[in-house]
């Protein structure tokens, strides 16, 4: 766990082995296939050229991948935990929600989720907005 209290300033994750280290090789890497294909044309040149640019796009899905059962996992979590702390009109209507306002929603403390949801759905806020508006930052800590 981080040190730092976890804010929407500061809420987003940034990995520098992957995010610069590992991206970082790739580009350069593609860039230098490109390069040595210009430079001495071939088939074999031009395959490396596909090849690198394949693992970018792995690179880029890879993370996509990951993001997007996480988001999965959010939602359901954040349905199961609306589920306790809502009541009875607002609970019917959490399947209104969208996934970016159950994401956005994901921050806020037990305490203001109530009203941050009524918000949402008479406001119809994006996750972006619903997280500017959090008073008290329910950190999460396990994002990737």
């Amino acid at each position: 766990m981080s040190e730092k209290a976890q804010t929407y300033a500061n809420h987003r994750r940034y990995d520098p082995a992957f995010h610069v280290f590992t991206f970082g090789v790739l580009a350069i890497s593609f860039l230098l296939t490109v390069w040595r294909t210009v430079r001495n044309p071939s088939f074999e040149n031009a395959w490396w050229v596909v090849v690198a640019a394949a693992a970018i796009v792995l690179f880029f899905k890879v993370r996509g991948y990951a993001l997007k059962v996480q988001d999965r996992v959010i939602r359901l979590e954040e349905r199961l935990r609306l589920e306790k702390l809502l009541s009875e009109p607002l609970r019917a209507r959490v399947g209104e929600l969208s996934k970016g306002q159950l994401i956005g929603l994901r921050f806020a403390s037990d305490g203001e989720v109530e009203g941050l949801v009524k918000q949402a759905l008479e406001e119809q806020m994006s996750g972006e907005e619903i997280k500017k508006r959090i008073s008290v930052w329910r950190p999460d800590e396990f994002r990737v």
